[in-house]
């Protein structure tokens, strides 16, 4: 048998890992684009703090890992896929295969704006982005950066780290507005733009212009700003495109059923490319966090290899840590239809929490300031637990998660026995 992998960030790792374990004596091939071994997207702004090296963005640290586990390796990049010869067109050369994932994550979105592919405008996704940043993100230079989402705050704490001066343009009316609610994003802006940054939000960059050895970023504020370098963080989406005339069913993303089958038998999707079903919700969705795609990238691996293995839906799930306020969301964070919720408010400490109700089960939660109820928070969740008269006691204190997860974990394992 034999497995092709397109893709080789943390999917396509953990997925060939665990097809070798299971299929010790089958043929995997595992194929990336990019000019390093297999690394994590996750640890460039650390690269970029100086926290590491190159090096220890790598996924595995033996460089003969994949050697040992006979996994072989193909740089190239996809451009169609032919189902019915169950072949892969790469850069001139056509793989064959049995069974093929398709782990090939997300790209930047581009916007369009004038002037953003001028030199000295980057995304900040790939090591290659991050060695340019590096050049010109020195301390004291201008830097401003387009979109203040989840992978937006990441960038920021590196940038602000690099001691640049540091200008923060976001759509949204909010930071991080689709993890965060009004008040809880509020807040993020006013603990950034204490630590120095600038920050504006319900704000466009309406173009770029080359002036001299400077950019000039013309935003809708009316505001004109000249700047060394800007990063563009306006968000992602899967990296599909060379499947659009293969014949998969595809929305946003590539559809697939729990056991990360897509509409052709024998081809797998895990990570950012799918969309799946959402746990919460029933709806499908396009789930792009990386302990997601670690889930969908083991089940796809043992549902190639003849195992049974289902998924129990994408639960979104967001922790984030912004120049060291620590931020977490989970499933539906900004409520139900026909739910109820308690909001928890302290803006002198930076402490804030939001429980979202449906009945008198906890379907979603907005954390600030603390990681203390974080896996309490999760765990009622995923766990769909009635809380019964506890949901009362949360209305009146949400801090009282803890007891109320114990106590009622307690009388759900008295009525099952």
């Amino acid at each position: 048998m034999k497995h092709v992998i397109l893709g080789n960030g943390p999917a396509g790792v953990i997925a060939a890992e665990t097809i070798r374990k299971r299929a010790p004596h089958d043929q995997i091939v595992m194929i990336g684009c990019e000019d390093a071994p297999p690394y994590s997207r996750m640890a460039i702004p650390y690269l970029l703090m100086g926290n590491i090296q190159e090096p220890g963005t790598y996924l595995r640290k033996d460089a003969d890992h994949f050697e040992k586990l006979k996994i072989e390796q193909i740089r190239g990049k996809a451009s169609s896929v032919d189902l019915k010869a169950k072949k892969i067109e790469l850069d001139g050369q056509s793989i064959a295969f049995d069974k093929l994932l398709v782990a090939t994550g997300s790209v930047p979105v581009q916007p369009p704006i004038p002037g953003i592919d001028l030199p000295g405008v980057h995304p900040c996704w790939t090591l290659e982005d991050a060695r340019a940043i590096a050049k010109l993100a020195k301390p004291g230079s201008r830097v401003l950066q387009m979109g203040a989402g989840f992978i937006g705050c990441i960038i920021l704490e590196a940038l602000a780290s690099r001691k640049v001066k540091l200008t923060v343009v976001e759509m949204g009316d909010r930071m991080v507005p689709r993890m965060m609610t009004a008040v809880a994003g509020g807040m993020i802006k006013k603990w950034v733009q204490e630590k120095g940054v600038q920050v504006f939000t319900d704000t466009k960059v309406e173009s770029i212009a080359q002036t001299g050895s400077c950019l000039t970023v013309k935003l809708s504020n009316g505001k004109a700003l000249e700047v060394d370098l800007v990063i563009s963080a306006t968000g992602v989406k899967p990296n599909i495109t060379f499947l659009k005339s293969s014949g998969l069913d595809i929305h946003t993303g590539i559809l697939v059923n729990d056991q990360m089958q897509t509409s052709h038998p024998d081809v797998y999707a895990a990570g950012d490319v799918t969309e799946s079903i959402d746990f919460s919700t029933g709806e499908r969705i396009v789930n792009a966090i990386q302990p997601n795609a670690a889930d969908q990238a083991r089940i796809a691996a043992i549902s190639m290899t003849g195992g049974d293995a289902q998924s129990l839906g994408a639960l979104q799930i967001n922790v984030l840590d912004t120049l060291g306020l620590i931020s977490s969301s989970f499933g539906l964070w900004a409520g139900a239809k026909g739910g109820d919720h308690i909001e928890l408010v302290d803006p002198d400490t930076y402490k804030y929490l939001r429980l979202e109700f449906l009945g008198d089960v906890l379907v979603g939660a907005t954390c600030l300031g603390t990681t203390e109820h974080i896996g309490v928070l999760r765990g009622l969740i995923q766990g769909k637990i009635p809380l019964g008269d506890w949901k009362e006691t949360l209305l009146g204190d949400p801090t009282k998660v803890m007891d109320a997860y114990l106590a009622a974990g307690q009388a759900q394992s008295a009525w099952m026995n």
